[in-house]
Order: C-alpha cells, then structure tokens, then sequence
C-alpha cells in the first residue's frame, strides 16, 4: 500500500497521482488533506512518513506547494528517507543509492505529466543495497544519536 498526503498546496496534484496509481493496481491509503482551503503541511507529513515507519504503507508520497516543507515534516520521523524530486532522474537515483521510502513534491514546480513520470520511476526503481547500506547505516547512527522518535 502506498501512503499519499498533502497539503493544501498538493492537493490537486495528490488526486491526480491517487488517479494513476489507482489506474495501475496499486492500493492507496489518503492521509489529506481534503480540499484547498489552507492547512498547516508538517501534520501529513508526518501522518504519512508515521505510516511507513510502521509499516502500515509500504512507501509514501508527500506533496506540497514546493515539495521542501513537507519533506522536512517527513524526514523527522525515525526511519524515513524522504526525497525531494524535481525529474526523473533525481527519483531513480534516491531509490537506487538511498533506499528513499517517501516521494516528496511540489505541485507548483511541476506539470502533471513530469509529476507522473517522476512517480513510476520512483516505484519502478529498486535499491541497489552493497556499498549504498553502509551510508544507510551511518545516517541511522546519525538518527540514534540525534535522538530522532
């Protein structure tokens, strides 16, 4: 199951993404928000990153105006790997070398269509693991240490 939220910023582009992941058999778990009137970002950035740290979602997309806000909200939950993308590229790369566990976006940085592209590539990619998990493992001292949840 794939975890999504947003705020008011992403809403419209969080529907669009649920419409194609829905159209491609995935199962898909809405955090919010539910319309565009102005919500505060960090509250489903952290529902949804909450969620894949529990293993409730087996990955998760965020998204806001930018993407920035809410991929901070996300990343300060103990666990999370949550990359900001603006191409395809930077998508194939944070899960094959860093094992991202949450998409982060910006609906107003993005067209729909490099949205969409940027979100199969994300799910299509497979972490590599070998010399990538002994940095893994470093920022998870890094989070131990810091005395992240």
């Amino acid at each position: 199951m794939i975890g999504i939220g947003s705020d008011h910023g992403g809403f419209n582009l969080k529907n669009e993404i649920i419409k194609f992941l829905t159209d491609k058999g995935y199962e898909v778990k809405d955090f919010g928000t539910c319309n565009t009137e102005s919500v505060d970002y960090p509250s489903f950035g952290e529902a949804v990153a909450e969620a894949v740290s529990k293993g409730e979602c087996e990955k998760g997309i965020v998204i806001c105006g930018t993407g920035i806000g809410i991929s901070i909200a996300a990343n300060k939950v103990k666990g999370i790997r949550a990359a900001l993308c603006t191409d395809s590229y930077m998508a194939k790369m944070s899960r094959e070398h860093n094992d991202s566990n949450i998409l982060a976006l910006g609906e107003r940085v993005l067209g729909l269509g490099v949205a969409l592209d940027i979100v199969e590539t994300w799910l299509d990619t497979k972490y590599l693991g070998g010399r990538h998990q002994l940095r893994l493992d470093k920022i998870s001292q890094i989070e131990e240490k810091n005395g992240s949840k």
